[in-house]
């Protein structure tokens, strides 16, 4: 894409500090009334910590942490121990974030494995507020079960007995109790059973709380035994660190989140990536200039200002000939993948892929393989040549 400066109205109109040295992209055209009025936020009707927002004509109900300070968190939490099993990523960020909440939050684990030796590095001290799995449950009023999605399928037959009348049942995830046909995870009838799932690694939750931030979650109600189980899944939201709170239903959540990741995360847009590479690379450009062309200038420069901004501003902010061919190819995009897409959610919806992860992940061996397939995607020219490339970045120069 051909480089021209930015107008001052683009510039103005964006937070995100877009390098110097990777902005390659023209901005030739003001953007026009429409696309000016396009960019506009959304209406909002305020009404103490929630909020009714109309996503593009359809109104959807928002919760927002303004209404739950942490003064109001330990109130409604002052009889309650938030027992936490599994120490993974989410375990990390969740865990350390409801402790400096002020909560009575606990950590069970297997005694003296990883997770239980990160949890002592991390503060969390044995026979205080942390425990091994059973004594963790027994002790614990809400039980947050972050265990992987594997582990939580391997462990059910010893957890559910304790998970008594009067506990609560709480998942980041909604794949267990959804697909429980496949998981063997079958929720007590006499328990509430509540989720709160955080649009991001356990380690962003961490640091955007730490910076003051929350990040967006979604929350729902797969089983409300005492009819409070709504109102304990916000204030769970934003005790674990979320900003926004997004109302949903646990097969939703499980649904969009395995079709998210699979495709347009990470799945689909590596996949785009490695294709787009490996023509520039069989048509004699340098590797050097396959990546920029494909990873560099996308991450550092685009993706940035699509994410503040729009689509459609990105259209706009951009030079004549980038913008019309890429309008023109990419209905060319949408009809060649939208296929494969609708391939992959219902392969979703029907487990397939709740299967395919359950066997795999299940096996014996399967760190190992899983190590090995890394491997064979770190060793990929693309990403080879991307290590040099983001070694010249600025922020990487010493």
């Amino acid at each position: 894409m051909a480089s021209k400066t930015i107008p001052r109205a683009l510039r103005l109109s964006t937070r995100v500090a877009v390098p110097r040295r990777t902005f390659v992209s023209a901005v030739r055209a003001r953007p026009s009334a429409a696309t000016a009025s396009a960019v506009r936020s959304p209406v909002v009707v305020p009404a103490r910590g929630i909020k009714s927002i109309d996503f593009a004509g359809t109104k959807e109900t928002v919760y927002e942490r303004d209404d739950w300070p942490r003064e109001k968190l330990q109130d409604y939490f002052k009889n309650d121990t938030l027992a936490l099993i599994g120490y993974g990523s989410q375990g990390h960020g969740q865990g350390l974030n409801l402790r400096d909440n002020g909560l009575n939050v606990i950590v069970g684990v297997r005694k003296d494995g990883a997770s239980w030796k990160e949890a002592i590095q991390d503060g969390w001290v044995p026979g205080k507020n942390l425990f091994d799995v059973e004594t963790a449950i027994n002790k614990g009023t809400i039980v947050m079960n972050l265990l992987s999605d594997a582990a939580q399928s391997e462990t059910w037959p010893q957890i559910k007995p304790l998970l008594t009348k009067g506990k609560t049942l709480y998942f980041s995830h909604g794949f267990s109790p959804v697909f429980k046909d496949l998981t063997k995870v079958d929720v007590p009838t006499d328990i509430d059973v509540i989720l709160v799932a955080p649009k991001g690694s356990g380690r962003t939750v961490r640091s955007l709380f730490r910076e003051g931030r929350g990040i967006n979650s979604s929350i729902a109600v797969f089983q409300d035994v005492t009819g409070n189980a709504k109102e304990k899944a916000i204030a769970m939201g934003v005790a674990v660190g979320s900003g926004y709170l997004y109302e949903t239903t646990f097969e939703k959540e499980v649904y969009s989140d395995l079709y998210g990741e699979r495709g347009c995360l990470m799945g689909g847009i590596h996949g785009m990536f490695l294709a787009q590479y490996e023509v520039l690379r069989e048509r004699g450009h340098s590797p050097s200039e396959a990546f920029n062309e494909t990873v560099e200038e996308a991450t550092q420069s685009l993706y940035p200002l699509i994410g503040a901004n729009g689509m459609d501003w990105m259209y706009a902010a951009c030079s004549t000939t980038a913008r019309r061919g890429a309008i023109d190819w990419s209905p060319k995009f949408k009809d060649a993948l939208k296929p494969v897409f609708d391939e992959l959610y219902t392969s979703v919806k029907t487990g397939k892929e709740t299967q395919r992860s359950l066997d795999y992940n299940s096996q014996p061996d399967y760190r190992e393989r899983y190590d090995k397939e890394l491997e064979e995607i770190r060793n990929l020219e693309i990403w080879r040549a991307g290590k040099a490339v983001r070694s010249l970045r600025p922020e990487n120069q010493k």
